[in-house]
């Protein structure tokens, strides 16, 4: 299948190169020329399947042009080696829990993938030594960081924004060396996303360096965070549920949201999505105005959500054909304070026992304010909430327990390495290396 850019249809691509590359040489992301829909067979049989046998379903529809279907089974069965359990949390709201995989963080999912896919590329390209930019607002750093771990021929740099991660989420990318290298960022998350993208443009530096993003602007990355709503709908389909279903997504960089809309596409039974956000609202302010006005982050409790021009922004537009009344149709936004996340957090875990993570409870409290009496709905808790500890604790008043998997992280040594948030810099860097 032949991949094009946002910015331009005649600039194509096979999926090898869009998966290596990462972004188009004109700037833009790419999409795949055809977005094949599935079987009403496959939405009858669904509630049968386990996730790795929804989910290889749904990766031969994106990929199995392109990657032979023995070698693209391993992949999927290697990459989700866990489960995704839909856990009811009051009346007709349930949470589809995305951390159960390595660095509890629905990343998990895309970043494994990704890494798997790349080094099949690689490994029958012949490529050696390819290096992975990496931009990050919390939960990419580490799901990338861990799911490149040790991967032959393969360097990561992840660039994140000084004193703008949790402390944990911290450890996850900072503490683990070998192929892994940290750079703390003084700015904010979209300074380091603009780094990562100058990096592709700049052509002495692609020159001394073969360069590919883990970010979701890569094919590879986004697209296999849509196995996950199919499985929300098989889950909901053994409960005798499947009409009706209201999907929500707490929306930083609007690469999760897409992937659930390719799905919609596809023909998942979807009625609608709602997009949730924090403080950091140009999708809402988009939704409600029909003009998109990116502006600069502001730094929220929900930190993973905090980016002010989110890059997938491109690809629901280019869905959409450009359509605001299209994208109205299925998505509606909501936006939330620090406050109001606080008080959500609060009230779930007081009133029916269920602890939200701060991002979970945006997409809890949307779901509660904006869910018709005959829908069913799902949101996305997306990392666990011992992750953002310090909040979360302080919210509560009293402390939570730490997993034991982010426990052995907190034990080792931050080795990370400051940089300005100007491009001269971060080049000199990568040009020294």
């Amino acid at each position: 299948m032949k991949y094009y850019s946002t910015n331009n249809k005649s600039t194509q691509a096979t999926l090898q190169e869009a998966v290596v590359k990462g972004l188009a040489s004109d700037r833009g992301l790419y999409m795949p020329e055809v977005i094949k829909s599935l079987p009403d067979s496959f939405f009858e049989e669904i509630k049968d399947l386990s996730f790795q046998e929804v989910a290889y379903v749904v990766a031969d529809a994106f990929f199995g042009e392109d990657v032979e279907a023995e070698d693209l089974k391993k992949i999927v069965y290697e990459t989700l080696n866990f489960d995704v359990p839909l856990v009811h949390v009051n009346d007709n709201i349930y949470s589809l829990e995305l951390f159960h995989g390595p660095t509890l963080a629905f990343k998990d999912v895309g970043a494994r993938f990704m890494s798997r896919l790349l080094g099949y590329f690689i490994k029958k390209e012949g490529q050696k030594d390819v290096n992975v930019l990496v931009a990050t607002s919390g939960d990419t750093g580490s799901a990338v960081a861990n799911g490149f771990l040790g991967v032959d021929g393969i360097h990561v740099y992840v660039l994140y924004p000084k004193g703008k991660v949790s402390p944990i989420q911290e450890c996850q990318f900072t503490t683990l060396g070998q192929n892994i290298t940290a750079l703390e960022i003084d700015g904010v998350f979209d300074d380091c996303q603009a780094l990562v993208k100058s990096a592709f443009m700049d052509e002495e530096l692609n020159k001394k360096m073969y360069l590919t993003s883990a970010n979701s602007i890569n094919v590879a990355r986004f697209l296999p965070q849509a196995f996950y709503y199919f499985y929300a709908v098989a889950q909901l389909h053994k409960l005798g549920k499947k009409d009706n279903i209201v999907i929500c997504v707490p929306s930083g960089n609007f690469g999760n949201i897409t992937a659930g809309l390719f799905g919609k596409r596809m023909g998942m039974p979807v009625k609608r999505f709602i997009a949730a956000n924090n403080r950091n609202d140009v999708f809402f302010q988009y939704l409600n105005s029909g003009v998109y006005t990116p502006k600069a982050s502001v730094q929220t409790i929900a930190n993973a959500m905090d980016v002010g021009d989110p890059s997938n922004f491109a690809r629901v537009l280019d869905l959409y054909g450009h359509s605001h009344e299209a994208i109205k149709n299925d998505i509606s936004g909501c936006t939330y304070t620090d406050e109001q996340i606080s008080e959500t957090l609060l009230d779930c875990y007081r009133k029916h026992g269920y602890l939200l993570d701060p991002h979970g409870a945006v997409g809890y409290r949307a779901l509660s304010e904006y869910l018709e009496s005959d829908e069913v709905g799902v949101f996305l808790e997306t990392a666990h909430p011992a992750k953002f500890k310090d909040t979360v604790d302080r919210i509560l008043g009293e402390e939570i327990s730490i997993p034991e998997k982010l426990q052995a992280f907190m034990k080792g040594t931050k080795q990370s390495i400051n940089l300005p948030k100007d491009f001269a810099s971060f080049k000199a860097f990568l040009m020294n290396e």
